[in-house]
């Protein structure tokens, strides 16, 4: 398994009591691959950028897909930018490999009720195991995205247990990305609400 998965199972088995807007999902994953490509030395990073190094095969095919997408020709891409870029609908990708890898399944759908559309579930694998696994042992990597995504703890600048600079890095990208996020859609929500009072107010 690699840390996004993981890190999609843990937050699905949690969805009761912390639920994840797919937004936040998807740049956390993006930055979840960044770190297993750092651990299979395929990029290093030069301060904040993304640099290619030799291109191994994955044995994943969501992280060869993001091997082939690496911007290969300098001034290369910062961690932030990937994060964007990469983590646009990533999320629902993710969740479309391990639904047909039968990870996940959906519920059926029903024409009354909370899930009219269906919901997608965990099934019980050996891979849910491992993250759940993975989870209990305080993995550092997996502890820190899930901070970020506030599945656990608040989000803060530091990251306990994580001693490699590149790692800390992409983790602050993560965090600030998804600070950015959440300013976005409290400012549409407010010029939402604005524009909203404007009609009442008529």
């Amino acid at each position: 398994m690699t840390t996004p998965r993981d890190l999609l199972i843990v937050a699905t088995d949690m969805a009761s009591t912390r639920p994840v807007e797919p937004g936040n999902m998807s740049l956390a994953l993006a930055g979840a691959e960044l770190i297993d490509l750092l651990g299979a030395e395929a990029i290093g990073l030069d301060g904040d950028r993304i640099v290619p190094a030799h291109a191994p095969a994955m044995a994943d095919p969501l992280l060869d897909e993001a091997v082939s997408q690496l911007a290969r020709e300098a001034p290369y891409e910062s961690v932030g930018d990937w994060l964007w870029r990469r983590g646009r609908g990533l999320s629902a990708a993710y969740l479309t490999v391990l639904e047909g890898e039968g990870q996940f399944t959906r519920q059926p759908r029903r024409p009354w009720g909370l899930f009219r559309t269906g919901r997608t579930v965990l099934v019980d694998s050996p891979a849910r195991r491992r993250a759940t696994n993975r989870w209990a042992s305080d993995d550092p990597i997996l502890a820190a995205l899930a901070a970020a995504l506030r599945i656990r703890d608040e989000r803060t600048g530091d990251f306990p247990g994580v001693d490699d600079d590149a790692v800390s890095t992409v983790l602050a990208a993560v965090n600030d990305a998804l600070t950015e996020l959440e300013a976005e859609r409290q400012r549409r929500s407010i010029e939402k609400a604005a524009f909203d009072n404007i009609w009442r107010g008529e």
